[in-house]
C-alpha cells in the first residue's frame, strides 16, 4: 500500500492532477491499457493526494467521454495539424486540455489554458506550447461566442492566450 504524500491544496493539487491525467491519456494512446486503468495505477504508484487524484479523474473522464468531439474541436481550430498525425504527447496534451477547458466548469478558462500551455512547454517544447495556446484560445473564444458562457477568469496566471 502506498503512502499518501503531504496534502497539496488548491492549485498545486490540480497541477499534479493535470500531470497525472496527461500521463494516463498518453499511455493509453499506445493501446495496451485503458486511460482509467493507467490513471489508477499512476495514482497508486505516485501516492497522489486525494485532491490531485480527483482532478485527474475528472480530466480523464472528460477525455474518455468526449474524445470524438474533442478531436473535432482540434480539427476545426487547427486543420493543418490532423489529430492522427500529431505526436502522441501533443495529442494527449490537446485532448486533456480541451477536456478540462470544455468539460470541467469549475476550472477558470484562463487557468486551464495557462496550465496546459505550461505543461506543453515542459513535456513537448515551444512548438507544442504555441499550438496549444492557439487551439485553446480559439476554442475558448468560439465557445463563448456560441453561447457556451464565459467562466470566471480566476485572476492573473502569468500567461495569456492569443485569440
Amino acid at each position: 500500500m502506498s503512502q499518501r504524500r503531504r496534502p497539496a491544496g488548491g492549485h498545486a493539487a490540480q497541477r499534479e492532477g493535470r500531470r497525472l491525467a496527461l500521463s494516463a491519456i498518453f499511455e493509453a494512446d499506445f493501446g495496451q491499457v485503458t486511460p482509467g486503468r493507467a490513471l489508477e495505477r499512476r495514482i497508486d504508484d505516485e501516492g497522489a493526494t486525494d485532491e490531485a487524484a480527483a482532478h485527474a479523474r475528472l480530466v480523464v473522464a472528460a477525455v474518455v467521454a468526449h474524445r470524438d468531439t474533442i478531436d473535432a474541436q482540434i480539427t476545426l481550430a487547427a486543420p493543418q495539424y490532423p489529430v492522427t498525425q500529431l505526436g502522441r504527447i501533443d495529442r494527449a496534451l490537446l485532448r486533456c486540455a480541451l477536456g478540462e477547458l470544455l468539460h470541467c466548469p469549475t476550472t477558470p478558462t484562463r487557468v486551464a489554458i495557462a496550465e496546459w500551455v505550461n505543461l506543453a512547454r515542459t513535456y513537448s517544447g515551444e512548438p507544442a506550447r504555441r499550438l496549444l495556446n492557439g487551439v485553446l484560445g480559439r476554442v475558448a473564444s468560439d465557445h463563448v461566442n456560441e453561447g457556451g458562457g464565459d467562466r470566471h477568469t480566476g485572476g492573473s496566471t502569468g500567461d495569456s492566450f492569443d485569440v
